[in-house]
C-alpha cells in the first residue's frame, strides 16, 4: 500500500494530543487512544482532537513511565477502517511509515526502513528506524507496508540524523491485555516492580506493592496548577466563561476560537502579553482608504489597536505583565473577542480586504 493511501485510509485513527507542556500524537486501538507517557505529562486530563473529533478534554486511564506508554479513554466515534496492532515480527530492512504531528504540522508521514529490529535500551528492546521523528511525532504509530501498527514512535537521539526508536507492538499488545484484565481505569504501572496498581490504592505516592516512590502518581494528584501572571491570565479567561483547558496551547500560550475568529494570547519572556487576532489581508487596490480607516479607528479604540504585519491586518491587545489586572484584562479580552468579527466584516465588505485562510486542523 502506498504512503498516501495508508495515510488516507487510517487518518481517522490519528489523534493530536495537547497538554500545557507540549503536544504529541496518539492513535486509536479499539476503545483506547495509545500514546507515550511523556506526551500526557503525568496528567489525568489532557486535550485531544482529530479529523472526526473537535478539540475536547479526555481522560488518561493508564500511565506507564517504564514503557513510556499511556492510554486515553476514546470518546464515542466511528472509524471506517480501524488500525490494528501487528502480531508479525519485523525484520531489519523492512519499510515503515511514521505518522504524527511534528512541529504542529498535522498528519505528516515520513517513510523509512528498520535499521535494527531489536535495539536494547535499558531493559526494553526498541525498533530502530531511519524515518524522521521530530517533536510532535511522539506517541504516533509506526506502520508497516500493510498499514498495521508495528510500534509506537517514542524517542530520538538528539543531534542525530534521522535516528529514531519505536516501542514494538508486542509490548503494547501485552500491556493492553493486562490493563483490560484489571477491569478498571486510573491505573499506574510501577517503574520498579512493574505491577499495575489502581491509583486509589496508592497512599502518599508510594507503590502499595514494592514501596517505591511513584512520581507520576504525585503529578496526577496535583494536576496542572498555573501560578503568577499565568494564573491571572487564566483567571481572566475563566471569568469570561471561556474553557481555559481547551484554550491552553502551552504554559504561556492560549487560543480562542469563536466561529471564524481566532484569537491568540501569548505571554513572552520579556514580560509582554499580547492578544492577537489576525483579521484579513490588505487588498491590492485602494490601499490608502483602508490605511486611513485603520488609523482613524486606532484613535477611537481603547485597550486595542490595529497593526499590519506583512499584508495581514491584526487587532491586538498589548500590556506588560506588571500592569495587568483582572478587571482590565476582562474588559480588553472581551472587546478583542467582540470587535474582531465586527471589524473583519467591515474590512472585507467595505474595503475589499482578502479573507484570511487558515488550516482548520491547526
Amino acid at each position: 500500500m502506498q504512503t498516501q493511501n495508508i495515510l488516507e485510509t487510517y487518518i481517522d485513527s490519528i489523534i493530536q494530543i495537547m497538554t500545557p507542556y507540549g503536544s504529541g500524537t496518539g492513535f486509536v486501538i479499539g476503545d483506547l487512544i495509545i500514546t507515550n507517557s511523556h506526551v500526557v505529562g503525568a496528567l489525568g486530563e489532557i486535550v485531544i482532537s482529530s479529523k472526526q473529533l473537535p478539540r475536547q478534554k479526555a481522560k488518561v486511564v493508564y500511565d506507564d513511565p517504564s514503557y513510556d506508554l499511556a492510554f486515553i479513554k476514546l470518546p464515542p466515534m466511528k472509524i471506517k477502517t480501524p488500525l490494528l496492532l501487528s502480531g508479525t515480527l519485523i525484520n531489519d530492512g523492512d519499510a515503515v511509515l511514521a505518522v504524527g504531528h511534528p512541529y504542529g504540522l498535522n498528519y505528516s508521514a515520513t517513510e523509512g526502513i528498520v535499521s535494527k529490529a531489536a535495539r536494547l535500551q535499558g531493559e526494553l528492546e526498541y525498533v530502530q528506524i531511519d524515518a524522521a521523528i521530530n517533536p510532535g511525532n511522539s506517541g504516533g504509530p509506526l506502520l508497516n507496508e500493510q498499514g498495521e501498527v508495528v510500534g509506537v514512535n517514542t524517542f530520538i537521539i538528539q543531534n542525530s540524523n534521522n535516528l529514531g526508536f519505536a516501542l514494538p507492538a508486542h509490548y503494547v499488545i501485552d500491556t493492553i491485555e493486562k490493563f483490560k484484565a484489571k477491569e478498571a481505569d486510573n491505573i499506574i504501572r510501577c517503574i520498579s516492580c512493574k505491577n499495575m496498581v489502581l491509583e486509589k490504592d496508592i497512599e502518599n505516592d508510594y507503590c502499595p506493592i514494592c514501596g517505591v516512590k511513584l512520581d507520576v502518581a504525585k503529578q496526577r494528584r496535583k494536576g496542572y496548577k498555573p501560578s503568577g501572571v499565568v494564573a491571572l491570565i487564566e483567571k481572566v479567561l475563566g471569568e469570561l466563561d471561556l474553557d481555559v483547558t481547551l484554550a491552553r496551547r502551552s504554559v504561556r500560550s492560549w487560543r480562542l476560537d469563536k466561529g471564524a475568529t481566532r484569537i491568540e494570547i501569548n505571554y513572552y519572556d520579556n514580560g509582554v502579553i499580547i492578544g492577537d487576532c489576525a483579521l484579513c489581508r490588505i487588498p491590492q487596490e485602494d490601499i490608502e482608504s483602508i490605511y486611513d480607516y485603520l488609523l482613524q479607528e486606532n484613535d477611537k479604540l481603547s485597550y486595542l489597536q490595529f497593526s499590519i504585519n506583512e499584508n495581514i491586518i491584526y487587532l491586538s491587545y498589548l500590556i506588560v505583565d506588571s500592569s495587568l489586572t483582572l478587571d482590565e484584562g476582562k474588559v480588553a479580552i472581551k472587546r478583542l473577542i467582540d470587535f474582531a468579527k465586527k471589524y473583519d466584516e467591515i474590512l472585507i465588505n467595505k474595503f475589499h480586504a482578502v479573507i484570511l485562510k487558515r488550516d482548520e486542523d491547526d
